[in-house]
């Protein structure tokens, strides 16, 4: 049977951290305190689950079971020649209703040696809503910390120090900032994005108290002292934090996303069709943001609206994008 675009229901795993207004307007359901990450075409579970993350397809299969059943097509041959039957991507709703505290993801090396992964936890954000009076990223430490310095921090659970040493960076719909593994960040109550990553839930959390039960669940058991070896502790100046963020203008205009830094982890661009955008054969997830539209391949065309999430596998072809309606595309790296 050929392989078509796919409109996925909501998929909130629930969160130790509030919010999820913004996924309920954009989306059509009913907000949930616990509910601020929609896991949309997901592969990945949560850390420490079998299960919990999974997105599942409206037939009731797992996505993870049709794309390791048919890999060549959902991810295409160039694609499993490098990734295997990994789509090599992750991509989530978060609206933060209570800042996030100060944490930070494992390289590809760490994580394989400490996580028996082959991803890290590079990711990135694409802001499409804010609800506060002052939205605010916190990303990269303003200047370099000795590592005793950041050791004391997590361990008097000092979270004002570890907050005012990083950059705060105000955002506004359209603004994306890359965040690389290893750099300390965190979201601001209030911010709503599209967020890509790599397809693990690794994340080593600094600060854990008021957010987590335990200080394991901070450092995912391997210590704190293993944990901050991973930890980029350098300065971020202006100019060098300039390369991780980028203003693409109004939010309902095309435009490539990310910044550099994203080459080699996912690919985001936001599809503004005027009439059409031809799309080339790629597993893509796309995030239906304003407006309504129909997404055609050869043999059906699927109507797209507001707050619609698809996947799409590599066997749906080329596709063409039409209506009047702002979508951002999410793809795993070229």
């Amino acid at each position: 049977m050929p392989l078509e675009p796919i409109i996925l229901p909501a998929n909130q795993p629930p969160q130790f951290y509030r919010g999820g207004a913004a996924i309920a307007d954009l989306r059509g359901g009913d907000a949930r305190e616990y509910g601020p990450e929609d896991w949309v075409a997901s592969t990945t579970s949560m850390f420490a689950s079998d299960t919990d993350g999974l997105s599942r397809l409206p037939d009731g299969r797992w996505l993870r079971d049709a794309v390791c059943d048919d890999p060549r097509g959902w991810l295409g041959d160039a694609h499993l020649r490098r990734f295997g039957d990994s789509t090599a991507l992750l991509v989530k709703l978060l609206d933060a209703g209570q800042r996030l505290p100060v944490h930070f993801h494992p390289d590809d090396r760490f994580a394989r040696a400490h996580f028996d992964s082959h991803f890290g936890k590079t990711e990135a954000w694409i802001v499409v809503g804010t609800s506060s009076e002052d939205p605010t990223v916190y990303t990269g430490f303003r200047e370099t910390q000795s590592p005793d310095t950041v050791r004391d921090w997590v361990r008097d659970q000092d979270a004002p120090s570890m907050l005012e040493a990083l950059n705060a960076v105000p955002v506004a719909p359209g603004d994306t900032v890359v965040i690389p593994a290893g750099l300390p960040h965190a979201i601001g109550a209030g911010v709503f994005v599209v967020e890509l990553q790599q397809p693990t839930d690794f994340s080593l959390t600094m600060e854990w108290r008021d957010f987590l039960d335990s200080p394991e669940k901070g450092h995912l058991g391997i210590g704190f002292d293993t944990a901050l070896q991973v930890l980029d502790t350098s300065g971020w100046d202006a100019e060098r934090l300039s390369t991780l963020v980028r203003h693409t203008g109004e939010p309902d205009t095309a435009a490539e996303l990310l910044a550099a830094p994203a080459d080699g982890f996912f690919r985001a661009d936001r599809l503004r069709p005027r009439p059409t955008t031809t799309l080339a054969p790629s597993f893509a997830v796309l995030v239906v943001v304003d407006g309504g539209g129909a997404l055609a391949s050869e043999r059906a065309a699927v109507p797209v609206s507001r707050g619609d999430t698809v996947v799409v596998p590599y066997g749906a072809g080329e596709l063409e994008l039409s209506g009047d309606v702002t979508v951002i595309r999410c793809r795993p790296p070229a």
